[in-house]
């Protein structure tokens, strides 16, 4: 098969910029991949037209962007992972008693690709296809919890990004990011009436094999959520890390 080296050293660098826990410099990207510091910044400036690497220019390194963590989640977001996903959730309504999803970031918003409702329950704005903000839902928060810090802020880059629902929730960086912390701290996210008036949830997320977040599972109620609630939704969602990572 004849080579196309421009793609392969593309990706090249982006498999580079995944193994990395931080953002890295232009010189460090060359010098790993093998390639002229010239040909290294032609090349990720076109990824960075395109969404998939960030250019932290206050601290002249590069790191992933948001294009690039769709297509790394885009297997897991398919079939298989919704297959696998749907008995789990089964069992966490019947567990539970309340109403379970399962979410995907995709941009600022996450979008539902599973719904397990409970018998008797409302019906809620989480069914399939529907996308959210995911600064406003636990599904989100879960999410953006897990990611570094550069993509969220990549994702966020001024207040006109943070959209409102009900007059409530984060409404700068800043404030996103201490939510964020006491969501890593619970090891869960929770909302309350920001996305719907009267209803509230909890959600934990599911990462892949190198940690980063591939789907949330929540549990959507109202009123009091039940004692065991917080550690249902975890539960579950250590289950599905497990199977979509690998684990035994």
């Amino acid at each position: 098969m004849t080579q196309v080296p421009a793609a392969t050293r593309t990706l090249k660098v982006l498999t580079f910029l995944a193994s990395q826990p931080d953002p890295v410099p232009l010189e460090r990207i060359a010098r790993e991949c093998d390639l002229p510091r010239s040909t290294a910044y032609h090349l990720l400036a076109a990824m960075v037209a395109e969404g998939y690497v960030v250019h932290l220019a206050e601290e002249r390194r590069y790191g992933l962007g948001v294009a690039a963590f769709e297509v790394g989640s885009g297997y897991s977001r398919q079939a298989p992972l919704q297959r696998i996903a749907r008995r789990q959730l089964a069992s966490l309504v019947d567990r539970v008693g309340q109403s379970a999803h399962l979410a995907v970031l995709h941009g600022r918003d996450v979008l539902y690709v599973v719904e397990e409702r409970a018998p008797g329950r409302p019906p809620l704005v989480t069914h399939i296809g529907v996308r959210l903000p995911a600064h406003l839902t636990a599904s989100g928060r879960a999410l953006l919890a897990s990611l570094p810090a550069a993509q969220v802020r990549a994702l966020y880059p001024s207040p006109a990004a943070f959209v409102d629902r009900t007059g409530t929730g984060p409404k700068t960086l800043s404030a996103l990011r201490s939510l964020l912390t006491d969501v890593r701290r619970r090891g869960h996210a929770v909302e309350d009436s920001e996305v719907t008036p009267g209803f509230a949830s909890v959600a934990a997320a599911v990462l892949d094999h190198n940690g980063h977040p591939v789907a949330a599972v929540a549990v959507t109620f109202a009123g009091d959520p039940a004692p065991m609630l917080v550690d249902e939704v975890q539960r579950t969602a250590a289950v599905l890390t497990r199977r979509i990572s690998g684990r035994a």
